[in-house]
C-alpha cells in the first residue's frame, strides 16, 4: 500500500487525521511509525510557511508523500496571540492546563463580545515530483470562562462554540472533524490529493 507520512508525533492529532483520510488508498503514518526523528526549526512567519518547512524536510527524508500542518489559536483580545506560537506558548513543556488557564485569566475583564477567537490550520503537502501545495481553514468561536471537555487536546477545552453550546473538547470526534479547522483544511487537501492521484493514473 502507498504511504503518506503526516509530520507529527501527536497521537491526538493522528487520530483525527486518520479518520478524515480513511477513504484514501494510502497508509497514513506518523513520524514515529515511519521511524523518522527530525528536529525541525519552524521559523516561518505564517501557518503556511511553517507547514511547508515541515513537509519539505520530511519529504526529503522519507521520499514519500508528506503532509504537515501548522495550526494555532488566535485570541483577538490578546492581539491574535498565541497564533503561530501556539505550541510553544509559555514554553513547549508547559502543560495545556496551565496555558489554557493563563488565557482564561488574561480575559477575566473581557466582555463576551471581546472574547472572540479562532482556530487556524494550514496543511502543506509535498509530492514525490517535488511539487508542494497548501490549504487553509478556520473555525470561529469564543474563549470560554472555564475549561470543559475531554474529547480534544491542546486549546480545545477553552474554545467555546456558541452554535453548539459547548467547547470543541465536548464535541464527538465525528462532529469535530466535520467542523474543525484541521478537518476542513484536510478535507480540502484530500480533494487536491485525489485530483493529483487521478492525473498520475490516467
Amino acid at each position: 500500500m502507498k504511504k503518506i507520512i503526516f509530520a507529527t508525533s501527536n497521537e491526538g492529532k493522528m487520530k483525527e487525521v486518520r479518520m478524515i483520510l480513511k477513504d484514501l488508498t494510502y497508509e497514513v503514518l506518523s513520524l514515529k511509525e515511519a521511524g523518522i526523528n527530525a528536529d525541525i526549526v519552524e521559523d516561518g512567519e505564517t501557518f503556511e510557511e511553517n507547514a511547508l518547512i515541515k513537509a519539505k524536510e520530511i519529504a526529503k527524508l522519507s521520499g514519500e508523500i508528506t503532509l504537515a500542518d501548522d495550526s494555532g489559536l488566535e485570541v483577538d483580545y490578546l492581539n491574535k496571540a498565541p497564533g503561530i506560537y501556539s505550541a510553544r506558548f509559555m514554553g513547549e513543556n508547559t502543560s495545556y492546563d496551565i496555558k489554557n488557564q493563563y488565557i482564561i485569566d488574561q480575559l477575566r475583564d473581557a466582555k463576551e463580545s471581546e472574547r472572540t477567537a479562532r482556530f487556524v490550520c494550514a496543511i502543506a503537502c509535498c509530492l514525490p515530483d517535488g511539487r508542494c501545495m497548501t490549504t487553509r481553514a478556520t473555525i470561529e468561536g469564543i474563549i470560554g470562562y472555564e475549561q470543559a471537555g475531554n474529547n480534544g487536546f491542546g486549546y480545545d477545552p477553552i474554545f467555546y462554540l456558541p452554535d453548539y453550546g459547548c467547547t470543541s473538547a465536548e464535541l464527538s470526534m465525528e462532529q469535530k472533524n466535520e467542523i474543525s479547522h484541521r478537518g476542513k483544511a484536510l478535507a480540502l487537501m484530500k480533494e487536491k490529493l485525489g485530483e493529483w492521484n487521478e492525473n498520475i493514473n490516467c
